[in-house]
């Protein structure tokens, strides 16, 4: 993307974000402050753009903590499921979620979904990732 297409993206993915939060709890009193839901858009288009490219991560084992490289579709969706869950545990639950926007993470995340393939810009992602990282194993 340009930095202009970014600047767009960025922006649609936010106002994506802020309205899923609107509509899953419409009466809250709650002001929604943040870039979280913006930045899930983000996360959203990697996983499109790149599904495969290794992420280290820490997997505790009681004391010890394993390091391992997964695929980084399995972070993503492995975060846009506690993201899910929790915006369902703060619909039936008292508290509404103690103040997360999870509804707007999710919403922020199906925008970057859905908007990539509108703002990409497949030569430079083949440049990008022809000179940058080595190929899947």
């Amino acid at each position: 993307m340009t930095r202009s297409r970014f600047l767009a993206f960025y922006l649609l993915c936010g106002f994506a974000a802020a309205l899923a939060q609107i509509m899953a709890n419409p009466m809250s009193e709650v002001p929604m402050v943040g870039a979280s839901g913006a930045i899930s858009g983000v996360m959203g288009a990697y996983l499109v753009l790149f599904p495969r490219v290794r992420v280290y991560t820490m997997v505790p084992l009681g004391f010890f903590f394993y390091q391992m490289a997964l695929p980084a579709w399995v972070m993503l969706i492995y975060w846009m499921a506690l993201q899910f869950f929790g915006g369902i545990t703060s619909i039936v639950s008292e508290e509404g979620g103690g103040g997360v926007a999870f509804w707007a993470h999710v919403g922020g995340f199906v925008a970057g979904l859905v908007l990539i393939k509108v703002f990409e810009r497949r030569d430079r992602i083949v440049a990008h990732t022809s000179h940058h990282w080595r190929p899947d194993y």
